[in-house]
């Protein structure tokens, strides 16, 4: 009998959908780890990229903030960036029906980007609460401060979204070696 506990699930390419968080110049340059940050997320792209996995970007502010950086939008190409001023994307008009247009089999979303401690959680809770397993890859998302990216990832987690890491959202969904989909992204997992 399977479990339904979402910690006891692998993630299913068929029914996954990548968010990348406020991946903007302005604020990464705050971070604590800013390349760390971005490099994980750029995989996460080339992933869904090599996977057909649905990719939604998101940007806070863009007056203000600026846009998604170049390295992150060049990654995501063809994904657009949904534009918001809420910190968390559900509390945005028209990010549900965007999500749902971009990824409508999705029911698991991988989530990425800053703040961990705001945009990313407030996203999480507001993903959790539409009724969506949720799996938060820890060394793609980032604060300001080490303790604040902790926070966020506790709170996120005690909430019931998934802790989880870019490789093991890799490996998940790949799911085996030798293919050509392992052979296009093992050169940025070295």
């Amino acid at each position: 009998m399977a479990s339904t506990l979402p910690h006891a699930q692998l993630l299913d390419r068929e029914s996954t959908a990548l968010v990348a968080v406020d991946l903007q110049a302005k604020l990464l340059p705050a971070m604590f780890a800013p390349e760390a940050t971005v490099r994980n997320a750029r995989i996460l792209l080339r992933l869904a990229e090599i996977l057909n996995v649905p990719v939604i970007l998101t940007a806070q502010y863009v007056k203000g903030l600026g846009p998604v950086v170049p390295e992150i939008a060049e990654s995501a190409r063809g994904a657009g960036q949904f534009e918001k001023n809420s910190f968390g994307c559900f509390n945005e008009p028209g990010f549900f029906d965007a999500l749902k247009h971009r990824a409508p089999k999705a029911r698991t979303l991988v989530v990425a980007g800053v703040e961990s401690h705001i945009c990313v959680m407030q996203t999480v809770l507001g993903a959790l609460a539409s009724g969506y397993l949720v799996h938060v890859a820890s060394d793609a998302v980032c604060s300001r401060t080490r303790e604040n990216w902790q926070i966020g990832l506790d709170r996120m987690e005690r909430a019931g979204a998934v802790i989880s890491s870019t490789e093991m959202v890799v490996y998940e969904l790949l799911g085996r070696s030798g293919t050509e989909e392992f052979k296009k992204i093992l050169p940025m997992l070295k």
